[in-house]
């Protein structure tokens, strides 16, 4: 830690919160154009400059974490809170979605037919697909966990493979899930059923994608033997959101695939 006399970091200047908050800017309104206008030129370049922020800025995250040691115990102490908060906010994200849920099944209105699922909706089998991403999902949660032991005990061999492992499982539940999408006989638009199914589970499987991203850039830093067994905490943070993923997998299974079809 060069002309460090304390324990804590400083970030210097950094222009990629400038750069990630035009590049949001752009998705967002070029979204809007590509939908009702199908002009699609902002939001590629909006992501083209997301993709280059996030590069560079997790370029320096990882410097500074693993090559100049700033990230001291306290800063790590710091980064943990930080996290245990972020995923306290995505449980209160997802438990929206749940209310909205339950408020429409629980006591359906003259308008959905009085029944749930409402009149002309034909649901999914829970018992098919839905349950094999499930599997999918809890393997993915025990790979991790694999992963996580190995690289305490230093067993860099297999912290690589069960982490390769996890994102191999995370891509097949996309996948599936993009399947399942594809031959669903109900779309958003079909009553608050559609609505409701389209809108938890595709956030849920945005985090999926969000989470296997992170999960491969910690295999590319594991293969580069940036985490020893006492410092490590990219990797925890990428372990802790992915079983907030599998939790919340859970639930949505047992309540909208399960009890609510």
């Amino acid at each position: 830690m060069t002309h460090q006399a304390h324990p804590y970091h400083m970030v210097d200047p950094s222009p990629w919160p400038l750069t990630g908050a035009i590049a949001a800017m752009l998705i967002t309104a070029g979204t809007a154009m590509w939908f009702h206008f199908h002009y699609l030129h902002l939001t590629v370049i909006g992501l083209a400059l997301l993709i280059f922020t996030v590069i560079q800025w997790w370029r320096d995250v990882v410097r500074e974490g693993t090559f100049q040691g700033h990230h001291t115990l306290p800063v790590q102490k710091g980064l943990r809170y930080g996290m245990i908060l972020f995923i306290t906010s995505e449980v209160l994200f997802f438990l929206g979605f749940f209310w909205a849920f339950y408020h429409s099944s629980l006591a359906p209105t003259p308008e959905l037919g009085g029944m749930w699922p409402p009149t002309g909706i034909s649901t999914l089998d829970p018992f098919e697909v839905p349950l094999l991403n499930t599997a999918v999902l809890l393997a993915s949660g025990v790979t991790v966990t694999w992963a996580h032991h190995s690289i305490m005990e230093g067993n860099q061999k297999q912290a690589t493979y069960s982490l390769g492992l996890t994102v191999i499982l995370g891509l097949y539940f996309t996948f599936l899930q993009a399947m399942e999408y594809y031959e669903a006989p109900f779309t958003i638009a079909d009553s608050t059923y559609g609505t409701t199914f389209f809108v938890a589970t595709g956030f849920h499987g945005l985090h999926v994608i969000i989470g296997t991203t992170f999960l491969i850039i910690c295999l590319l830093r594991q293969t580069k033997h940036h985490f020893t067994s006492t410092h490590h905490f990219g990797f925890e943070a990428a372990a802790w959101y992915w079983h907030f993923v599998d939790v919340v997998w859970l639930f949505l299974y047992v309540s909208i695939y399960w009890w609510g079809s």
